[in-house]
This record gives structure tokens, sequence and C-alpha cells, in this order.
């Protein structure tokens, strides 16, 4: 059913959401690609620098013939003149560890021995101490895939620079610069290292990770932002404005003035978008204006057709001149007396008063069925007579019974039955043709009553003149609460102007004398 039917996320929700996700996924493309790059970027300047640092210190240590010195295991006076100048290699850059290095058993990568360390000023002042030749190396002081890098460098007689990515519980991640050293015979000796403290990569990736995620952050906001606004602005104010109006338009179908409002609501939204929302725009305003203006013929059709039945039967009937256009009056002042009074309040909708006094004409459609000898006489008529005339109600039922199962549009004509089959019922259940009696009758049947009879008596018959106004309300008063229900009596006499003025209107030459 069409009340059960689950509402989803709106347009503005969703676009939204589809932008946020759109945003966030690019996020983590842009931020794994930069943080690769970037990782590989400063990676790349530390190994250069750290490659840059070496080469400087080899250049000294190749001074002093630091080959010689560890391939005899001495130290002579250069040896401290060494030290000091690579000191200051250390002092002046950004490395951690300056020291050299060799394997006292080439094949034993645990053989691993201290040719000379350096310490900065600050270190020394901080109890550091020098590393001379011949210390061996603390266990653990390097992992074992590193001892096998740099004994394979020593075996290969490697001459170019090498860089290790290290890392150690105690010391983090550290970068190691190695150069292999070699005595006057061109034997290799040993390895000038330094060593380069790198867990500030990692510092700086994670400031570049959050300075980037804050940046999106910052950006999706404002973007979202605008481009909801933009949304709302280009897309959802005109489709929930066409929805809108064309909902509105189909509520009040059959209701041209309403419908006519709708059309010209629609169009004051004035859409002038070039794309898709622009053509829905225009093909809906179209749509409705086109659709409004055929309704509007089918109703006056309808109509149309309505009146020319009962002008079928009003030109039979000699007596009823202008019977129709005077009842249909007569009830429209009564429903909306009674509407106006709060009476029936759940059944006096709009649409209802509409349908009666559209439908009013045909109340006495069943007399087309009447011969002409009972219809026309111009005497009382007899017993007999009087049945065939009271069988006018149940043939128009039959007759509107007949159209309602034909075509669509029961709404209004069902009312039209029920003023055409029980319009001669009364309150206290003693009319006909089925002995109703109160609200047990159709309301539309029962405002019929007193409009039929109101006009019966106002009217001239070939059995009698029209009766005054005043004395037609004084049989009608009698009958209130018996024949005819008392709160459509009661609007009648609070509408007697109105009367008067259908009377004057519609009954050419009546006076109320």
């Amino acid at each position: 059913m069409k009340g059960d039917r689950k509402r989803g996320l709106s347009i503005k929700v969703v676009t939204a959401l589809y932008s946020v996700i759109a945003i966030i996924i690019l996020t983590a493309v842009v931020v794994f690609i930069g943080y690769h790059l970037f990782e590989r970027n400063v990676t790349a300047n530390y190994e250069k620098y750290t490659t840059t640092v070496l080469e400087n210190a080899y250049i000294i240590a190749s001074d002093y013939s630091f080959g010689d010195m560890i391939a005899e295991r001495k130290m002579p006076d250069g040896y401290e003149d060494m030290r000091e100048r690579l000191n200051k290699i250390k002092e002046n850059s950004d490395i951690t560890y300056l020291y050299a290095i060799y394997f006292e058993d080439i094949d034993d990568i645990h053989s691993l021995c201290y040719a000379i360390n350096t310490k900065t000023k600050e270190e020394l002042e901080n109890g550091g101490i020098y590393t001379y030749m011949g210390t061996t190396c603390e266990p653990g002081s390097f992992e074992d895939e590193t001892l096998l890098i740099l004994q394979e460098a020593v075996k290969n007689r490697q001459t170019e620079s090498g860089v290790l990515d290290g890392y150690s519980e105690d010391y983090g991640h550290m970068l190691n610069g190695y150069k292999v050293i070699y005595d006057s015979n061109g034997d290799p000796a040993g390895l000038l290292c330094v060593e380069i403290d790198v867990n500030d990569i990692r510092s700086e990736l994670g400031r570049y990770v959050r300075t980037t995620l804050l940046f999106v952050a910052i950006f999706t906001v404002v973007a979202i932002g605008i481009y909801v606004t933009k949304i709302e602005y280009s897309l959802i104010y005109p489709i929930t404005g066409v929805t809108a109006a064309s909902q509105d338009f189909i509520n009040n179908i059959g209701d041209l003035d309403a419908m006519d409002e709708s059309v010209k609501k629609l169009q004051q939204m004035d859409i002038r978008s070039e794309n898709e929302v622009g053509d829905l725009y225009r093909t809906v305003s179209k749509m409705e204006t086109d659709m409004a203006g055929q309704l509007r013929n089918i109703l006056k059709m309808q109509n149309g057709l309505m009146v020319l039945m009962a002008d079928m039967v009003e030109v039979r009937d000699s007596d009823t001149g202008s019977h129709i256009q005077k009842t249909a009056a007569y009830v429209k002042l009564i429903l909306e007396g009674l509407k106006r009074k709060g009476y029936y309040r759940e059944l006096l909708t709009k649409e209802y008063i509409e349908g009666v006094v559209k439908s009013a004409p045909l109340h006495d459609i069943g007399k087309i069925q009447i011969p002409d000898a009972v219809l026309n006489k111009t005497g009382k008529l007899t017993e007999e007579e009087f049945e065939i005339m009271k069988t006018h109600t149940s043939s128009g039922k039959a007759i509107i019974d007949k159209a309602i199962s034909d075509v669509e549009g029961e709404n209004y004509l069902t009312e039209a039955r029920n003023m055409a089959a029980y319009h001669h019922e009364r309150w206290d259940g003693k009319g006909y043709p089925e002995g109703l009696s109160g609200e047990d009758i159709p309301l539309s049947a029962r405002v019929m009553a007193v409009a039929d009879v109101l006009d019966a008596l106002t009217s001239p018959r070939v059995y009698k003149p029209a009766f005054p106004l005043s004395k037609a309300m004084s049989i009608i008063e009698e009958g209130e609460g018996v024949q005819f229900d008392p709160k459509c009596v009661e609007v009648l006499k609070e509408s007697l102007p109105e009367v008067k003025e259908i009377l004057k209107r519609l009954n050419p030459g009546y006076t109320e004398e």
C-alpha cells in the first residue's frame, strides 16, 4: 500500500554521502601514494647524506694510511690526529656514529673488532670514552644479516660505498653507511662506517599523514558544503518542487480551480536549467497544463451529459420548467449551510458537496421510463398510476447503477444514484421505495427531498398555482422531523434571503404574494 512504502534517503543525503565516500577513497589513495613517495624521497636524501659524510671521512682515513694501521694492528702518532679530524666531521654533521671495524677472522662474522671510533665534545663531557684498535665489538652490536653483508663486501673487495637500512631494539631504525678500507698493498683491511638515526623519518612521515588528513578534512567540509548548496539549488529544489506540484495536482484532480492553482504554482518556479532537470520541469509543466485542459473538457462534457439527460426528462415533463437548475441551487445552498453549522462534518467535504451538486440534475432520471399519460396527466393520479409514478426512483437507481458499472466515475455517480433512488424517502420511514428512515437515508437524498419539495411548492403546476415562499416554508416546517431531516429544514429557514434570490433568478414572474 502507498502508506506503507518506506521512504529512502533524500537526494541531498545520498549525494553528500557518496561525495564523502569518494573523497575518503581518493584521500586514502593520495595518502598511500604520497606516503611511499615521501618515504622514498626522504630515505634517498638520508642515504645520499650518509654517503657524502662517509666519503669525506674516507678521504681523511686515506690521508693517514689507515688501512696499514689496521693491517698491522698499530696505533702510531697519526692515529689520534686522524681521530681528531674524524671527530670534527661527526661534530659538524648529523650522523650518530662514525667508526672503523675489521674482522679478526674474515670467515667468522662474530670476530668483529673496532679499529677506531669518534666522539663529539658533548659526548666526551658527558662521560663518553674512546674505543681503541683491537677492542672487540659487543655481542649484539650488529645483526647477523648486517655482518654477512659487511663480510661479503670485504671478501669481494668492494670499492663503492654501501648503505644498509638496519633496525635494533636498542637503537631503532638506523641507516648504516660502509666502505672497505684498503692497505698500501691493495688488500682489504677493514671498513669505515657511519650510522645515522632515521627514526625521525617515521616522525616526519607521521606529520605528513596528519597534515594531509587535516587538510583533506577541512577541504571535505568546505567542498561538501559548497557542493550540497549547489545541489540544493540546481537539483533538489527543482525536483522536490516539481514532485510537490505534481502530487498536489494529482490530489486535486476533479477540482478545476485547485488544478489550475497547482499548474500556476509549478509555472511560477520558472526553472530555466538547460539539462535533464530543466527538461523534466518543462515536460511535467506541459503535461499538467494539457491534463488540466483535457480534464476541464471532460468534466464539462460530464456535466453537459448529465444536464442533457435531465433535460430529456424535463422536456417530457410539462410541469418541471427549470426544475433541475433550481433543485441543484437549493441542494448547494443546504449543503453549504450544513457545513457552515458543523453538521455532518466528516461527510461534508469540498469534494462531496461538489459531487452532489454536480449530479443533482439526475435525481429524476428515472422519469424517462414513466409513460407520458402518467407523467403529464393533468388531473389527480389514480392509485395504480401513482404506483407507476413511484417506480421512477427504482428506475433511476437502475439506470445510474448501470452507468457506474460501465464507466469509471463511481465517486460522484454514487450520490446521483442515492438521490435518484431515495429522494422520496421520509424521515419517519413512510416514504418510498424502501421505507428508509432517519439517517439511514443517504444525506444527499435527504437534502434533495427538501429541495425537490421546495421547488414543487414554489413552481406552478397544471393542478395548482405557485405557492408564495412563506406558505411553502410553512408546509416544509410542518414536515420537519416527519418528512424531512430537521437539520436540513433548519438550514433552509436560515437561508431565506438566498432562496429568494434563486427564485427571482430561475422562476421568471415569481412573486411572494
